[in-house]
């Protein structure tokens, strides 16, 4: 997925914030809120862990697609986008993971 994919994802998904629920499955999402969005999220987190495990590697693009979406779902629900995680990921490229991860702390 390319950032310009991300964006024109978010584009839509904020677009979709004040549309009828009834004529969007995300409007949907959001109508019903933050715990309804987030438990879509640690379900397609499981089924992707799932076909990890499995093996199947058509079934882990899949649901790993299905986790990215709701995962962008999420941002857009609380005002982030994938820019702001792409920000992050680009902050962390020449930073050990053990120190990324001590700094935490």
């Amino acid at each position: 997925m390319s950032a310009d994919t991300l964006k024109e994802l978010t584009r839509i998904l904020e677009s979709r914030k004040g549309a009828d629920p009834e004529s969007s499955y995300v409007a949907s999402l959001y109508s019903k809120g933050l715990d309804k969005i987030l438990e879509k999220v640690g379900e397609e987190s499981v089924e992707a862990i799932i076909a990890a495990k499995n093996g199947d590697k058509e079934k882990i693009i899949y649901e790993t697609a299905d986790l990215w979406f709701h995962s962008m779902v999420m941002l857009a629900e609380l005002d982030l986008s994938s820019d702001d995680i792409l920000d992050e990921l680009a902050r962390r490229f020449g930073v050990s993971g053990h120190d990324e991860k001590a700094s935490r702390k």
